[in-house]
């Protein structure tokens, strides 16, 4: 996938560069992207909620770390991570639970800690629902989710939002926030 978007590229090497200390890839899924922080010089280990998700990424990546655990309870100690990448992981999860999962993002990160979400964009203010080809998925703004962001207590760096690619139906929009 990254082969082919150079923006996303851009978005992780910034974020890679940002960012000193351990990484956790939260929804790591097969673990690419997980495999391609690690290349950029990161200390980082891959999370998921599917053992389906997390044996892939173990049998692909072996040199890498992977756990199986929920991005809305990290078995983390405060302020223990100096990065956080969630690239579409949130996408399924209703936009009432995503307060709580900000929190404890922003719990397990150190201060001037840098998290980077990927997600599906919309210019409506109110997220959109959507079929997604595994569940239910959710379209946001990049102002509304920033927002959101911002009451959790994180301060935006960045974004990105560009138009979709022949396959894909919406706008991509990555998001980089920081910890003060």
């Amino acid at each position: 996938m990254l082969d082919t978007r150079p923006l996303e590229r851009a978005m992780l090497a910034a974020f890679a560069e940002l960012t000193e200390g351990p990484v956790a890839d939260l929804g790591c899924g097969p673990g690419h992207l997980t495999a391609h922080l690690h290349s950029l010089g990161l200390d980082v280990f891959g999370l998921d909620l599917s053992p389906a998700m997390i044996a892939l990424a173990r049998e692909a990546h072996p040199e890498l770390r992977f756990e199986q655990g929920s991005m809305t309870a990290l078995d983390l100690e405060d302020g223990a991570l100096a990065g956080i990448l969630a690239f579409y992981s949130l996408i399924h999860m209703a936009p009432e639970e995503l307060p709580a999962v900000f929190a404890e993002f922003f719990r397990v990160l150190a201060p001037g800690g840098h998290l980077l979400l990927g997600f599906y964009a919309g210019d409506d203010p109110e997220p959109q629902k959507f079929d997604h080809k595994v569940t239910l998925a959710y379209r946001w703004s990049p102002s509304s989710l920033a927002d959101l962001l911002g009451k959790a207590g994180f301060a935006e760096v960045g974004q990105l939002v560009r138009e979709p690619v022949e396959g894909e139906r919406f706008l991509q929009a990555q998001l980089l926030v920081r910890k003060p």
